[in-house]
Order: C-alpha cells, then sequence, then structure tokens
C-alpha cells in the first residue's frame, strides 16, 4: 500500500523529499508554527470558522462541469473542477484563507507572500484586508508588468506590493525575497507561501487547505455521472492546484493521474520550467525536490509563458508520488497552452488561465486517445481575466 497520507514525517520528508533546511534563527519558530497547524487542524472552533469562510466567503463547493462541446470535438467526456469561479478566481484562496486564520491564531499582524501570476497575491491581500492584518507582495518585475490586472488588484486591496528586480524578476526571485524579509520579521509575520513548496510544515499545510479540492470533486463527479473520472489532470508549478485535486483519488489505482509542467518553448536549459521532466535532486528555499541546476549546481533560470508556473523546483509530494509511479508527468508547450486557451474560450464559453490552460492541453491531447465514454477530469485551477491582454498582444487570433 502506497503512502497517500498529506502528513509527511516528523522531519518534514515525504519519501526522500521535503525536509526543514533552515537558518538556525528559524528552527525554533517553525517549530511552532508546525504545533499551532497540528492543533488547529483538529480544533473544532478553527474548523468552523474556516469552513464558514470557505462558504459564504469563497463561495465554495465550486461546481464541475461537463464540457460537451469540447468533448464531442475531441472524442472523450471532459469534466473540469471550476476553482476559476472562487472568490479572486482561482484556487490560491483555499489555502490563503487557512494561512490567514492560521496567522491571526498565532498572534500575528502581518502576512508576507510571494506571486508569480498574482493569483496568490491577490487571494493573500484579499484575506488579509479580511481579517486586519499588514501585507507584504513581493513580485518579480516581469511578471508585474505581465499581470497588470492583478498588481493592480493586490493595490486595491491595501497590500504593499514589492517588486523584485534581482535574478530574472519572476517567481524564483520573489520567493528569495520574501524570505529574506520574513527572516526579520517572523515574530510578528507569518511567511504566508503560495504552493506546496518550501520547508517543513508548508507543503503540508498547503496540501491540507487544497484536499478540499479532491474531496468535493470527488463526491460532485460520482453524483453527476455514476462513477469516478478515469483521469484526472492538473497543471503542476509549485503544485498547490494539482495535489488538491489528486488528494481525492490518489487512493484508487486504477485511476490514471497527470501533472502537466511547462515545456516552455523546448527541452533547452532556460527554455521551460519541467522541474519533474528535467530536473535532478536538489535543494532550494528550505527543501529537498527535483530541480532544475545549472553546471555549478545552483537553480537554473527558468521560463513559462505562464507566470505561475515559472519555479525550478516542485513541491516534495509531487516529487514522491513520481518517485513511487503513482503520479505521471507530462509537459505541455507554450504554442499549446495558448491554443487550449483558445479552444476552451471558444467552444466552452470559459477563459482559464495560462497556468490552467496547461491542463487543458493535455486533456485534450488525451482525449483523443481515449475512448468515447471515459472520462477526464481536470482542475481549472484559475480564470483568464488576468492573461487576456499579454495573450491578445503576443499571440492574436482571429
Amino acid at each position: 500500500m502506497i503512502n497517500i497520507s498529506m502528513l509527511p514525517d516528523k522531519e518534514g520528508y515525504f519519501g526522500e523529499y521535503g525536509g526543514q533546511i533552515l537558518p538556525d534563527e528559524l528552527k525554533a519558530e517553525f517549530q511552532n508554527i508546525t504545533k499551532k497547524f497540528l492543533e488547529l487542524k483538529d480544533d473544532k472552533s478553527f474548523q468552523d470558522e474556516l469552513n464558514y469562510l470557505l462558504k459564504h466567503y469563497a463561495g465554495r463547493p465550486s461546481p464541475v462541469y461537463y464540457a460537451k462541446n469540447l468533448s464531442k470535438k475531441y472524442g472523450a467526456e471532459i469534466y473540469f473542477k471550476r476553482e476559476d469561479l472562487n472568490h479572486t478566481g482561482a484556487h490560491k484562496i483555499n489555502h490563503s484563507l487557512g494561512e490567514g486564520l492560521l496567522a491571526k491564531r498565532m498572534g500575528k499582524t502581518k502576512l508576507i507572500a510571494e506571486t508569480g501570476a498574482g493569483q496568490h497575491g491577490v487571494a493573500i491581500a484579499t484575506v488579509a484586508a479580511l481579517l486586519g492584518l499588514e501585507c507584504d507582495i513581493y513580485m518579480g518585475e516581469v511578471d508585474i508588468k505581465k499581470e497588470k490586472p492583478n498588481t493592480d488588484r493586490i493595490k486595491v486591496l491595501g497590500a504593499n506590493l514589492i517588486s523584485v528586480a534581482s535574478g530574472n524578476g519572476t517567481l524564483k526571485d520573489a520567493v528569495d525575497e520574501a524570505f529574506k524579509a520574513y527572516i526579520n520579521e517572523y515574530e510578528t509575520a507569518l511567511y504566508a507561501i503560495g504552493s506546496a513548496v518550501g520547508p517543513h510544515p508548508f507543503p503540508m499545510i498547503i496540501e491540507y487547505f487544497q484536499s478540499i479540492v479532491g474531496k468535493e470533486a470527488r463526491e460532485q463527479i460520482v453524483e453527476l455521472t455514476g462513477d469516478l473520472p478515469d483521469y484526472v489532470v492538473a497543471c503542476v508549478g509549485g503544485g498547490s492546484n494539482a495535489i488538491g485535486i489528486f488528494n481525492g483519488f490518489l487512493q484508487d489505482e486504477n485511476i490514471k493521474i497527470y501533472g502537466v509542467e511547462p515545456l516552455g518553448k523546448g527541452n533547452k536549459t532556460g527554455d521551460n520550467a519541467a522541474s519533474m521532466t528535467y530536473g535532478t535532486d536538489g535543494i532550494i528555499h528550505g527543501f529537498k525536490c527535483k530541480l532544475l541546476q545549472d553546471e555549478k549546481g545552483n537553480p537554473a533560470e527558468v521560463y513559462s509563458i505562464a507566470s505561475g508556473l515559472d519555479y525550478p523546483g516542485v513541491g516534495p509530494k509531487h516529487c514522491y508520488l513520481n518517485s513511487i509511479g503513482r503520479v505521471k508527468y507530462e509537459t505541455i508547450s507554450d504554442e499549446e497552452a495558448v491554443n487550449a486557451f483558445y479552444e476552451l474560450s471558444r467552444l466552452e464559453g470559459i477563459i482559464p488561465a495560462l497556468e490552467s490552460s496547461h491542463a487543458v492541453a493535455y486533456a485534450i491531447k488525451l482525449a483523443k486517445e481515449c475512448k468515447s465514454n471515459e472520462k477526464i477530469l481536470v482542475n481549472l485551477s484559475g480564470r483568464g481575466d488576468k492573461d487576456i491582454e499579454f495573450v491578445m498582444n503576443k499571440y492574436p487570433k482571429n
């Protein structure tokens, strides 16, 4: 029996991946975070408050939708878990509410976060406004220019948006700067990390709060179709949306599960962010994972059309699931993702985020090989409002 628990071992490892590789001054604080989280996940008052906000504020449960037109064209039954319909437009609100409530219960007055595509930044800024917390959001200058609708939302919500010009000015660099800031403010702030990555206990925390996606989806698709799906598909950068929906189906070994990474422009170093496909074991941001590295063993330059996917590492639980063969990790190029962006928009009237478009593209590719009665469940992790201007300017389609 494979270990599918969202809880790592006592050292924070899923198999050989994960851990807690930290400066000495942070170790005691991370022990406090771990202890408090483990207490709160079994605390009724905490759960009641979280569940109330998920339902009445975030709008859960998000529906599962049968994409009839897409299915008819490509040959299999394609279903979408509509995380794009959540308040703030993506799955990020799920763990952001959890992290915000955790911060309040720990007596923190501030949230520090990084963001790539801006969806996590918007969600954390939203939660900070709701809970009366200060908020600093670190974002690469390249992503700030690319994702203007989300940067404007972050500012309107009252958060302090901090531009990061170091490195490539993208997600990895934003994480670097956010961690540096957190080291100086950990007594009063919580680092509200935006994916299932980082030092223990953060991968565990994010997975726990995102597991509601898989729990809902499992019940909903059975209610809708009378059976479980044959395939489950989600895009993977750090891996929060994917680990969320995968949780509902990992125990069913007959269900094939696919994580979809960004191939970007190709397989050369610097042209993609496919950490699982081309990475080797390494350490980044306080944990061990599959990591894209240069010849010196440093995190390599990465690229994806989707700002939320251009991270050189990947969550430790994904690395573990890959190592035991439970989840298969595939790639989709920029071109394929953009084509899927338009295809879903024009066949179903749903504009997906470029991140989610990678999963849509793989589902289309998979559907062509499936029987007509086979079911593919895709996690539509976010909506594409933020990407419209960029796509229309760079990839116009009549």
